[in-house]
């Protein structure tokens, strides 16, 4: 298996053309079926279903892709790693952001990395927590902020902030509390709209009632923050979520947030790197820049309900 067949079998698929990805890769079409063809010998398995409409991959294909992705990036960064200097870092990062932090820390992130290094292309992907942590362990992303749910010790890691999760519904809406704050158990009994257990704040909300005797009663799940949110401004019911996400709803007074109280809840917020695949020194870098935005957010008060770690 050669890496030229790894790059070829990548640019097909994400062309879903061997023609596109031909002229693509400057490579006739004929040496491109060839090169496939060998690969899949090498495998035992199809790789792509042809069709005169393009080519879409097979369940096998799905999986090599995922792969192939993973191995091309740290060939690449091993390259980096080697040409790079520490004064002027250079090369591809990519960063992994839960969407439930993305809001507060996206754009800043990539405004100070473009200033502040200049000749690092930082790529952001924006996923769902578990699925960042297998991009993670592949290789597929340098950096991943995740939230420390006591199983990161496969991952190096530092942590960034604890962030406090509020209630949050419609101002006005029969599920808003009376006063000022709320209490765990008074939320925990509302209809809440909240991920699926195995995502984003959920565990910790699990985690955090379990600690005081408490149970959910009535959740509707939604993974989307963005079909979350729409669900909120139609009334269907409240949430527990960091600000963050719902900063501009709430600032425009179509959302309202109250503390949670006896006991509040907190989510720590860790960014994390393999333990296995070096740091590029240009990963380490936005790794640093990571942390000194977070410093700048926090003292600002441009990431609400957030204050630095430790």
């Amino acid at each position: 298996m050669e890496l030229r067949q790894l790059r070829y079998f990548v640019a097909i698929v994400d062309h879903g053309s061997l023609s596109r990805a031909a002229l693509v890769l400057h490579v006739a079409q004929p040496a491109l079926t060839q090169q496939l063809r060998q690969l899949e010998d090498e495998l035992g398995a199809r790789l792509l279903h042809r069709s005169a409409q393009g080519v879409t991959s097979t369940d096998a294909g799905k999986l090599f892709y995922q792969h192939a992705q993973a191995i091309l990036k740290q060939v690449a960064d091993a390259r980096a790693a080697v040409a790079q200097s520490t004064e002027r870092p250079s090369g591809s990062v990519t960063l992994g952001l839960p969407h439930s932090i993305s809001g507060a820390l996206a754009l800043p992130l990539l405004t100070a990395a473009r200033a502040r290094y200049p000749e690092i292309t930082l790529q952001l992907t924006e996923e769902i927590s578990g699925s960042l942590t297998e991009q993670l362990k592949s290789g597929r992303l340098n950096l991943a902020v995740l939230f420390d749910d006591g199983q990161l010790g496969q991952f190096n890691s530092v942590p960034l902030v604890e962030e406090d999760l509020m209630f949050i519904c419609r101002p006005g809406s029969a599920f808003a509390p009376a006063g000022p704050a709320i209490s765990l158990a008074d939320a925990l009994a509302s209809t809440l709209i909240l991920p699926a257990q195995q995502h984003g704040v959920r565990p910790r909300i699990e985690q955090t009632a379990r600690g005081a005797g408490l149970a959910l009663d009535k959740v509707i799940e939604i993974n989307s923050i963005a079909i979350l949110r729409s669900a909120l401004l139609a009334d269907i019911g409240a949430t527990l979520l960091p600000v963050a996400p719902v900063r501009a709803d709430i600032e425009a007074g179509t959302l309202a947030a109250w503390p949670v109280e006896h006991p509040a809840i907190t989510r720590s917020v860790t960014l994390c790197s393999s333990r296995n695949i070096p740091l590029t020194n240009a990963a380490a870098a936005i790794g640093r820049l990571v942390r000194q935005v977070t410093e700048e957010l926090c003292a600002s008060g441009h990431w609400p309900g957030a204050a630095l770690a430790g």
